[in-house]
């Protein structure tokens, strides 16, 4: 087969379309045969040298794919060749073939195309796992979530706006908080003009935020605490504004606020089909009703993987960034 390798970690013409070896599917596993998959943050990671994948796993990057079974591996039971499936990946999606473990694999919802569905795994994933699993958004609450436009924004907007929640985004266009309000968001914040702590506070009397996800980390760290609400919950999944921040643990106290941190990538197997589960019992219904939908941006050739990194790194894009397979 062909896949996306780096041979040497560097800028987006490090990654290289070669001829591999095809993966074998294992105990527990099933063969995909893909047709598409998306770029994510950490693919970018990846590229630099930053993020190794988790030992054992495949060295191409890729953290999710749509496509069709095309072998079983011993052991897995509820599933059969030529089924159409997306799947969450520790890795390989950006290749024409990659072994998945059975509990990572989701139906392709109804409604949506099989390369589309590429763009649903990593999000629906991390939106559900951290804001509706672990810091327990509930019907009626104030909800604020960075980078609105991106790919778990516009998920997370979504799925907020569905359970109930008043959503509030950071964005840094007026065409980017524009997609957030047809998207459902109430709360609208420009960051390179206006304070978010000030905008969030001003839309809520005072409150503060029940729940916020994060995707900044350190630069954002104690302005994040700021706007939380008493009982507040701050969900970190992502560093792009750096990895050591100071906290003020008397903020944190006085309103009596949680924060957590996760990724899904080197979770044990357990705990990422215990996720998918998850996201089938309660993502996939939305979905399918036409309550969620994904938000694909543009679609590239796979091989042209190069650009779809490029695409990332400038920001400009809303939504999901695909790759498919010819």
């Amino acid at each position: 087969m062909y896949a996306i390798t780096i041979p040497e970690p560097g800028g987006p013409e490090a990654l290289v379309w070669a001829e591999v070896p095809d993966p074998v599917p294992g105990e527990g596993e099933v063969l995909v045969e893909v047709v598409s998959s998306a770029v994510n943050r950490a693919d970018l990671l990846q590229r630099q040298g930053f993020y190794s994948p988790p030992p054992g796993s495949s060295p191409y990057p890729g953290l999710e794919c749509a496509g069709r079974i095309a072998a079983l591996g011993p052991g897995v039971s509820g599933w059969s060749v030529g089924d159409e499936v997306c799947a969450l990946l520790v890795g390989g999606g950006y290749a024409e073939k990659v072994a998945v473990p059975a509990g990572q694999l989701l139906p392709v919802p109804k409604g949506v195309d099989l390369a589309t569905a590429a763009a649903l795994p990593e999000v629906t994933c991390t939106v559900w796992s951290n804001v509706f699993m672990i810091a327990h958004l509930r019907p009626g609450e104030t909800f604020l979530v960075h980078g609105g436009s991106s790919g778990i924004g516009t998920m997370a907007v979504q799925l907020a706006k569905a359970v109930g929640a008043k959503v509030a985004v950071t964005a840094g266009t007026k065409e980017k908080l524009d997609f957030c309000a047809e998207l459902g968001a109430d709360i609208l914040v420009n960051y390179r003009e206006q304070d978010f702590v000030e905008e969030i506070r001003n839309a809520t009397d005072g409150a503060g935020a029940d729940v916020i996800l994060d995707n900044m980390g350190a630069k954002y760290l104690n302005r994040n605490v700021d706007a939380l609400a008493t009982n507040g919950r701050l969900a970190i999944i992502g560093m792009q504004g750096g990895v050591k921040g100071e906290l003020n643990i008397g903020t944190l106290l006085g309103k009596r606020g949680a924060i957590t941190a996760t990724t899904l990538r080197a979770r044990p197997l357990a705990e990422k089909a215990a996720v998918v589960a998850a996201v089938r019992e309660h993502v996939w219904p939305l979905v399918e009703g036409g309550h969620v939908r994904p938000v694909v941006d543009r679609t590239l050739p796979m091989s042209d993987a190069a650009q779809g990194h490029r695409v990332l790194e400038e920001s400009g894009h809303i939504g999901k960034v695909l790759l498919t397979c010819a």
